[in-house]
């Protein structure tokens, strides 16, 4: 996920809204948002979540339901708001290297969980130290997408027969990250305003040995897991253990979001977007109150698109009643 926060943080504010202060609440597909709600409400151990989870089962009218059992919560942090984008990479590859598919996604060594730090990704990847010990999940044929894949985090690989793997996050070898994008500034290739993921893949395929070379720069390196229990017409699994949703499923941070609530996203930028999201996910640049990362969908497209988003809004809290009553200060209850 990418992104950055804005401005000082400090001491949570809450204010509550209606519905009408919700720009294009009327507009909203709600039984979607509904839908989605539904998918991660069950896992809520709170009793009054518990409750409106119940209700969500039984619901009929979508807009009803939200507007009878919640109430809209701004809650603020002294931090502005940004909406960026992220989506689940999809690789071309194989279950067995050839002269196409030669560079493989690896599980998680044993000795790599107990020595922290372990070995860097040049040693990892240039010292045979992974060879011959049938750690590969499946091979693919484009290092770049490879290395952006373990940036990620999770992904699927789809193989010859049209089948596909899912993969997830399976650990890493304890070293800090280091921005290939920052090196390439470093170095005076581009300006820092020039960089994004698309312009470093370019920049590595046409210098493909100097390219090769540059991602060794980053220390870190990300050992996957098999996700078999998600279905590939599902999204990937968030933070919640659950399949997210493309264009209802955003990334938040839980110290002011509760996972699984209903938020109303108001971005700005070159496409405004006024929809009902379920916070499914974190992440670990989605840091403060104002902060969403807006889930994308599977493959090239939705990372495109992922990739652009960089904008300004803010988003609004949809709590149980008596807890959204419950945040407010004494004198104002």
């Amino acid at each position: 996920m990418a992104g950055q926060q804005l401005g000082a943080e400090e001491e949570p504010s809450f204010s509550i809204l209606g519905f009408e202060d919700l720009k294009g609440w009327a507009d909203d597909d709600h039984q979607a948002a509904l839908t989605v709600f539904r998918n991660t409400c069950g896992d809520l151990s709170a009793p009054d979540w518990s409750a409106l989870c119940g209700m969500a089962a039984e619901a009929g009218d979508a807009r009803q339901f939200f507007e009878l059992f919640f109430r809209p919560v701004l809650v603020s942090n002294g931090t502005d708001g940004l909406f960026t984008g992220y989506f689940e990479p999809e690789l071309t590859g194989s279950l067995r290297p050839d002269g196409r598919f030669q560079f493989p996604l690896y599980r998680m060594p044993p000795e790599a969980e107990q020595q922290r730090p372990w070995l860097t990704r040049r040693e990892i990847l240039t010292d045979g130290v992974m060879e011959g010990r049938g750690l590969e999940i499946a091979w693919v044929d484009d290092p770049v997408e490879l290395f952006f894949l373990q940036v990620q985090g999770s992904g699927r690989v789809r193989l010859p027969d049209g089948g596909h793997v899912r993969v997830g996050y399976g650990g890493a070898n304890g070293h800090p990250y280091s921005s290939i994008g920052q090196e390439l500034v470093r170095r005076g290739i581009y300006q820092p305003h020039q960089v994004s993921a698309q312009v470093i893949k370019n920049w590595v395929r046409r210098n493909p040995r100097e390219g090769l070379d540059l991602l060794l720069v980053n220390d870190s390196y990300v050992f996957f897991r098999e996700v078999n229990e998600v279905p590939a017409d599902k999204g990937p699994l968030g933070a919640m253990n659950r399949s997210i949703t493309a264009m209802r499923s955003i990334a938040v941070d839980p110290a002011y979001t509760p996972l699984g609530a209903p938020v109303w996203i108001e971005k700005e930028g070159q496409a405004p977007l006024r929809r009902l999201m379920i916070a499914q996910d974190t992440g670990s640049a989605i840091k403060g109150a104002q902060r969403a990362d807006i889930f994308f969908g599977t493959g090239d497209r939705a990372g495109r698109i992922a990739g652009r988003i960089k904008d300004p809004g803010r988003m609004v809290v949809l709590m149980p009643i008596q807890r959204a009553y419950a945040l407010l200060p004494e004198s104002v209850q």
